[in-house]
């Protein structure tokens, strides 16, 4: 039966089905690509990761590593040979004089131009602690730089979630803008069959008019706050941009990982970076020199009057002895600032664990209401429905109508701001923790 259907359509009218069909097929396409590419999506992750790379400081780290490596370069050279060049006349108005031997005595003027050359053979380990100490320094400096930057995390939550807060908004506001609109249409109906007064229409109208300066207000909101947050990450964020509420699960009594924790450890170690420099300090030192010249007379010859060359080879040994109880005194105080590093490293973990508890307590407060605003929800839905059903059949007003269709809609309004709230309130305790968002 089907094929004998299919052979009586003309092939004329099959054509223009198809064309029609493909024609429909691609309004839908091009209507989704649209839709696309006008709502993408922005997620918190990728506002952190592109504050830090515009940040002004975020080129400091590297600047920081750089200026170590030059001074590690400079430090290091310490053990190569040093050159030094160097020439001077002397004219000596009394000499000895060799009167009655074999001998010249020795000639008033000098000349001398000579290269000294000095290496150090063992310096007790001064180079290798200054070198460690440069760079637990340089670490330090990093690790600061690191905590300015993780305090951006702040102004881009209050503005990220300040972004999702409003569009929750516009997006409630206008379904029931939509409400009004088909309610005012009824109403409009009602009044041409003489079952509603004209005055009716204008209560529900100053309604849409109020939910249309809300809107309005909400719409610059957010082109200011999404203009806020493109100068936070440095790049440009359309306005039809949708922010996606991240879904955290909290994890209590977690690691904390706060870089302001990381920098104590640091900071300790810069100190035992100084007391092995101290310490290398009171070691011997050994080292070697040269001498290499051409003058008049040749080195310690002094009793020739003609120019040669000539060399001076020699080592030696230093070491100081008693230094005054100078350095013991100095490895007190690196271990009283330690202390001191420690005491505080430890009070800073205590205030963040109450912080945690203060979100923590947040976070199970926000959850709780988030429960009952379903229950509040589901009763002002069904006592919206009775007051329609009331204000249809004339047995209340339409200003009653519509305070009872008000409330429903602020029970709404309160449920999406909880819901940002305890969203916003986890990703703080993640951040108060220094967890990052998984």
């Amino acid at each position: 039966m089907l094929l004998i259907i299919r052979n009586t359509i003309p092939t004329k009218e099959k054509n223009i089905k198809m064309k029609n069909l493909k024609l429909i097929l691609l309004i839908l396409l091009s209507t989704a690509m649209t839709n696309v590419k006008c709502q993408q999506i922005l997620t918190l992750e990728s506002c952190y990761e592109d504050a830090l790379l515009s940040h002004p400081l975020a080129q400091e780290k590297e600047i920081h590593t750089k200026l170590w490596q030059l001074k590690d370069m400079n430090i290091a050279s310490e053990w190569y040979p040093s050159l030094n060049a160097g020439a001077n006349i002397l004219y000596n108005t009394d000499v000895v004089e060799m009167e009655g031997l074999p001998i010249p005595g020795m000639p008033h003027d000098q000349y001398k131009l000579a290269i000294d050359i000095n290496q150090v053979i063992y310096d007790g380990g001064a180079i290798k602690g200054n070198r460690e100490l440069e760079k637990a320094s340089m670490l330090v400096s990093e690790q600061e730089v690191e905590i300015v930057l993780y305090k951006i995390r702040e102004q881009v939550n209050n503005t990220f979630f300040g972004l999702i807060m409003l569009n929750k908004q516009e997006e409630l506001l206008l379904i029931y803008l939509d409400l009004f609109e088909i309610k005012i249409k009824s109403i409009e109906s009602a009044i041409e069959n003489d079952l509603l007064l004209p005055s009716d229409k204008s209560v529900v109208v100053a309604e849409k008019i109020k939910l249309e300066q809300q809107l309005r207000e909400i719409k610059i909101g957010v082109r200011s706050t999404t203009q806020i947050l493109s100068d936070l990450t440095g790049r440009e964020i359309p306005v039809l941009t949708e922010p996606v509420l991240p879904d955290i699960t909290i994890n209590h009594n977690p690691i904390l990982e706060r870089p302001e924790l990381y920098v104590f450890e640091l900071r300790q170690n810069q100190l035992e970076a100084g007391k092995s420099l101290i310490k290398s300090s009171r070691m011997p030192k050994a080292y070697g020199f040269a001498t290499v010249g051409y003058g008049q007379p040749p080195g310690s010859d002094f009793f020739t009057d003609s120019f040669d060359t000539y060399a001076v080879l020699g080592a030696g040994i230093k070491w100081n002895i008693f230094d005054w109880n100078k350095s013991k005194r100095s490895l007190q105080m690196i271990d009283l600032n330690k202390t001191i590093i420690s005491s505080r490293k430890e009070e800073m973990e205590d205030n963040l664990r109450r912080a945690l508890e203060n979100k923590y307590s947040e976070i199970v407060s926000f959850e709780t209401m988030l429960e009952s605003d379903k229950q509040l929800i589901d009763l002002r839905r069904s006592i919206t429905r009775s007051g329609e059903s009331q204000f249809r059949n004339g047995t209340i007003t339409s200003t009653e109508y519509m305070s009872i269709l008000n409330k429903e809609k602020e029970a709404m309004l309160s449920h999406h701001i909880h819901l940002v709230s305890c969203a916003k309130a986890k990703v703080e305790y993640l951040n108060i923790a220094g967890n990052e968002i998984k």
